[in-house]
């Protein structure tokens, strides 16, 4: 991908994650932990044909990689989806992606950090605009407490599977570090499933719920994973961060879809907040800015 597509790709794979919120509430009554297993398992599989058709040079993974990659498929993306599915037993759509909406305003903060540099103001000032327009929208909805414990452990999974792919990325390229947490997080979900639910969790899902476990599969993983990581190694963890506030408006699109919901005036004002802070966030910094460092990525991985 070119890194002018990057926005675009950013864009999409929010909204595609957004929309695993209602989704996922309607898998709620599948055991959660074979629930996930199933999905990445599909996702893996779709990711690693890719992977061979494509025939990308081998790569010699080291321990750290390896504990990089162990790291990233256990928080955010088994953490991530366990919590978020959690979750909606006990808060609704809008109030799980008001919170999981404060990523921007986390990557910010803390994506030049871990590249030794100091976050932007206008990065900064941008993603807090992204975080209240996410809660404008999302209107703080309704819950419980417990239901707020539980989104909150899903936006630490969210801001995981950012922080700790951007050291992988340059050696990997983005397929590859979409399909190894995937493949790794199914046999992690089955064991823990075994575990907690016994051998009643592995059953075979309805065909309501096989559907909702292909879209969560090929869609929101293999698809917007891919999307999502090839993004952030051209924008960066900071940047890229202010379109995790579209969750929210792939949230509400999905809910309208699903017959879940109607569109309020909040809905409206929190999504032109989103979207002006969006922009604001990508707009170029000028000359006194301090200039984002990307790593480089192999030609192999380039589309």
């Amino acid at each position: 991908m070119r890194p002018s597509s990057a926005p675009v790709a950013a864009a999409s794979a929010m909204l595609l994650v957004g929309t695993s919120t209602a989704v996922s509430a309607t898998v709620a009554d599948y055991p959660v932990f074979t629930g996930q297993a199933l999905r990445y398992a599909l996702a893996a599989a779709i990711l690693l044909a890719v992977v061979g058709r494509r025939r990308l040079p081998r790569v010699r993974l080291t321990p750290r990689d390896v504990l990089l990659l162990i790291a990233l498929a256990a928080t955010g993306l088994a953490g991530f989806n366990v919590f978020l599915v959690e979750a909606t037993r006990h808060a609704g759509p809008a109030m799980i992606a008001a919170v999981i909406g404060a990523v921007p305003l986390v990557l910010a903060l803390v994506g030049p950090l871990m590249e030794r540099r100091r976050p932007a103001p206008r990065t900064v000032g941008a993603a807090i605009v992204v975080a209240l327009g996410t809660a404008v929208a999302a209107g703080l909805g309704s819950g419980s407490v417990t239901g707020l414990l539980l989104a909150l452990g899903a936006l630490a999974g969210e801001v995981a599977f950012s922080l700790l792919a951007v050291p992988l990325l340059p050696k990997l390229g983005p397929l590859r570090v979409a399909a190894y947490p995937a493949a790794l997080s199914v046999p992690m979900l089955l064991v823990t499933s075994l575990a907690l639910e016994g051998t009643a969790s592995l059953r075979l899902p309805t065909p309501d719920q096989a559907a909702a476990f292909g879209y969560l599969g090929a869609i929101v993983t293999a698809a917007a994973f891919f999307l999502w990581y090839d993004a952030l190694r051209h924008l960066g963890a900071d940047r890229a961060g202010l379109f995790a506030g579209l969750v929210p408006v792939g949230a509400l699109l999905t809910t309208l879809a699903l017959g879940l919901g109607q569109v309020g005036p909040a809905d409206v004002t929190g999504t032109l907040l989103v979207t002006a802070g969006v922009a604001v966030g990508m707009r170029k910094p000028g000359r006194d800015s301090p200039v984002p460092h990307h790593p480089r990525v192999g030609a192999d991985e380039l589309a």
